[in-house]
């Protein structure tokens, strides 16, 4: 999806400067690589967590291979395989096809109900495709095994500033959640900083990223954050 034109119609901010995880554990380690529409290319990959794949900045439209189509068939075939259903939600995430990748996943879930990665996976499949409701679903359903996960409650809190209205203070608040556990989470400290400013709270905006300076001294968001910011005036 095109958060560029979800995100920053008011402030002016940069869309890159919101960052999410894509798919992880448990599908990077049967060699899933997570699609890059879950953060825009402008500037993310600077902000990526360690070992994250890089972003592409191509805008080409990505086609089925005859390997891509090998997989899918075989999970087709084998629809108690666990595996089999991962790989071929594999494919159709690289393809953008989030539809497919979240009826495999959701096969998965099946399969292994209490597998939680499967639920992060959801969850980030169902926020690529702009499935707010389903996404925070699976999302909270993740949280609820693991409360601590600091990438999925940032992710949670992305929800409520793409929604149609958004939710500030939602998102704020469980930017905070995050803060608690990683007081110095580079992606949570630019997320908060953006939804302060889109909530027109300067004053707040500017200690977040105050904050993210002193972490993050190279964060290459942070002159147009601050430029941004410096627009708004004081706010309250």
């Amino acid at each position: 999806m095109n958060k560029e034109n979800l995100l920053f119609g008011i402030v002016g901010l940069l869309a890159g400067l919101i960052v999410g995880f894509m798919l992880t554990n448990n599908i990077n380690q049967s060699g899933m690589v997570p699609a890059t529409s879950a953060a825009s290319s402008m500037q993310a990959n600077s902000n990526m967590p360690a070992g994250h794949p890089q972003i592409s900045s191509t805008t080409q439209p990505k086609e089925m291979t005859p390997e891509g189509q090998a997989t899918i068939d075989a999970a087709k075939q084998t629809p108690n395989d666990f595996e089999a259903q991962l790989k071929a939600a594999e494919v159709y995430y690289v393809l953008d096809r989030y539809d497919e990748a979240i009826a495999f996943l959701k096969i998965a879930n099946k399969l292994q109900p209490d597998d939680r990665e499967v639920l992060v996976n959801l969850g980030n499949a169902n926020f690529d495709g702009e499935k707010w409701d389903e996404a925070e679903k699976w999302y909270n359903a993740a949280l609820a095994k693991k409360s601590d996960d600091v990438n999925v409650r940032t992710d949670l809190g992305l929800i409520f500033v793409f929604r149609d209205p958004p939710n500030y203070d939602r998102a704020i608040a469980e930017f905070n959640k995050s803060l608690a556990l990683d007081p110095n989470h580079i992606q949570t400290l630019q997320n908060l900083t953006v939804a302060y400013a889109k909530k027109g709270n300067s004053a707040k905006a500017k200690e977040t990223l105050t904050k993210l300076e002193t972490v993050d001294p190279k964060n290459a968001a942070l002159n147009r954050l601050r430029d941004d910011i410096s627009k708004m005036g004081s706010g309250s």
